[in-house]
């Protein structure tokens, strides 16, 4: 059976009051593929198929859900299902949940909470949003450089089962500064009685207040099982682990590609959604286009005399500006990719700048060449001069603003992803527009 097919018959069990085979069905399955299974359907479903769940692995299903799930469910279970869930979190994921609850709601849950674990939430809370600090897990197995081995696996022993990684154990000093890591591998084939401070090794670590996509990128990228996060006095105040890194990054990912699509991202399954729904990730981006693209049409009419004079120039329109807004986006794609992986940095925007020149000259002189070959055999040589020229300006002008504007907008603190296709070929259109008709009136002397 796949999984469309699965889907669908738990969707049907539910909409016709069959809960047994529901229940049935739910319950056999692992946490994850259940809170999958769940997500997709609409809220009242979704709430239904909870409450069908064991307690043990509602609790666990619960902690596997995304946060719009989460308090999707929430503004519909009882009070009591929604305290226990709410404890059996971890402080961070508890964080970002109660980030997409309404203020009053939040409020009231944090009170049920007890006072351990609201203090290790108000620890995450008090990081801004966006931080690292805010997705970090506050709950961590530490060593003392002077602690032995043995000392220290009696400390894994006895807490493993409360933290979320216990294979890299970060080293402190008896100020509580990070100044080391020892792998659990290390620990185990030591002698009991080596001390830590002959087993630890440099830390890749990063500060509460970095970035949390750029920072989870890079643990994402070398395979961090566990990267220490530290105050701004290296003080050690949480980890970051692999998992939480891998699910930060698919996060902004799909964010990313559905604004490069000029829309906003659906919360919710597409089959489930709303029209209203859709309509509304869609229309604000294309209101945004259409005022953008009134740049463009104030172009063609301060050029039409332009126009008038040699017709044959406004069949290269759409090819013209096709090139520029795909090498635009090219460029931008490649850089925003860049920077979330921290390969480049608003720092490097000379460097990039740079490269983007060269590659556009390089590209718009291949693409130049065919264009004025092309144009010079059905049009003549002096149109075929005119495109030629147009080509390689706009490809290197195109690619040039496209690998600059991700380093603005992170610059702004702007999401890089807003500024990628949609502005960037808007942006291309219109500035290209001008470069070919003031190459025209210069070749052709018109």
């Amino acid at each position: 059976m796949t999984a469309e097919t699965t889907d669908r018959t738990l969707d049907q069990d539910l909409r016709d009051g069959r809960l047994a085979p529901a229940s049935a069905f739910l319950n056999d399955l692992a946490p994850p593929e259940a809170a999958a299974l769940l997500k997709q359907l609409p809220p009242k479903l979704s709430t239904i198929g909870f409450r069908l769940l064991s307690k043990g692995l509602a609790l666990e299903v619960f902690d596997d859900l995304d946060a719009d799930t989460q308090a999707d469910l929430i503004g519909l279970l009882g009070s009591a299902e929604v305290a226990v869930a709410f404890e059996a979190l971890d402080p961070e994921d508890r964080a970002e949940l109660l980030d997409e609850l309404p203020a009053s709601v939040a409020k009231g849950l944090v009170r049920t909470l007890s006072p351990q674990e609201r203090e290790l939430t108000a620890v995450v809370l008090g990081f801004p949003r966006g931080s690292l600090g805010r997705r970090m897990s506050p709950e961590f197995i530490h060593a003392f450089t002077d602690d032995d081995a043995a000392a220290v696996l009696d400390r894994v022993r006895a807490r493993g089962h409360q933290v979320s990684s216990i294979y890299i154990v970060p080293v402190l000093d008896r100020s509580r500064r990070l100044v080391g890591v020892v792998s659990l591998r290390d620990l185990l084939l030591a002698e009991p009685s080596a001390t830590v401070d002959e087993l630890a090794k440099t830390p890749i670590y990063a500060h509460a207040d970095d970035d949390a996509e750029t920072t989870a990128g890079r643990c994402v990228d070398r395979g961090i099982s566990a990267m220490p996060v530290v105050d701004g006095e290296d003080r050690l105040v949480g980890v970051l682990t692999l998992d939480d890194a891998i699910e930060i990054v698919d996060a902004a990912r799909d964010e990313d590609e559905a604004r490069a699509g000029a829309r906003e991202p659906l919360r919710e399954s597409y089959l489930y959604a709303s029209i209203f729904t859709i309509t509304r990730s869609r229309v604000v981006w294309l209101f945004v286009l259409a005022v953008s693209a009134i740049l463009t049409v104030n172009v063609l009419e301060i050029f039409e005399g332009t126009l008038e004079q040699k017709v044959a120039l406004a069949l290269f329109i759409p090819l013209l500006t096709g090139i520029g807004g795909n090498t635009g986006s090219q460029a931008a794609t490649t850089v925003t990719r860049s920077l979330a992986t921290g390969e480049v940095a608003p720092r490097d925007v000379g460097r990039v700048a740079g490269k983007e020149i060269r590659v556009g000259l390089t590209m718009g002189t291949a693409l130049g060449a065919v264009g004025f070959a092309v144009a010079s055999l059905v049009y003549g040589l002096d149109i075929g001069t005119v495109i030629g020229l147009t080509i390689v300006s706009v490809c290197t002008m195109a690619a040039t603003v496209g690998g600059m504007m991700p380093l603005l907008a992170k610059t702004i603190r702007v999401d890089p992803a807003v500024f990628s296709t949609p502005f960037i070929s808007t942006f291309c259109d219109a500035t290209g527009l001008i470069i070919y008709f003031m190459i025209a009136k210069t070749v052709l002397g018109i």
